[in-house]
C-alpha cells in the first residue's frame, strides 16, 4: 500500500511539473513574440528617424563656417 502511494504522490508530481513546464514555455513564446514586435517597431522608427533627418539636412541651405573657426 505504501508503494502504491509513493507512485501516485510521484505521478501527481510529474502531472504538476509537466503543467509548469507547459505554462513557463508558453510564456517565454509569448514574451518573445512581444520582443519580435517591439524590435520590428524600433527598426521601423529608426528608419523614420533617418529619413526625417536626411530631409532636413536637404532644407538646410550651405553656411559657411562662422568667421571663428
Amino acid at each position: 500500500m505504501a508503494e502504491d502511494q509513493r507512485m501516485i504522490e510521484l505521478e501527481m508530481r510529474i502531472a504538476h511539473q509537466d503543467k509548469v513546464i507547459q505554462e513557463l514555455s508558453d510564456s517565454i513564446t509569448e514574451q518573445w513574440k512581444t520582443i519580435d514586435a517591439l524590435t520590428r517597431r524600433l527598426q521601423s522608427l529608426r528608419d523614420s528617424v533617418g529619413t526625417l533627418d536626411n530631409d532636413v539636412q536637404g532644407l538646410m541651405p550651405d553656411e559657411p563656417p562662422p568667421p571663428h573657426y
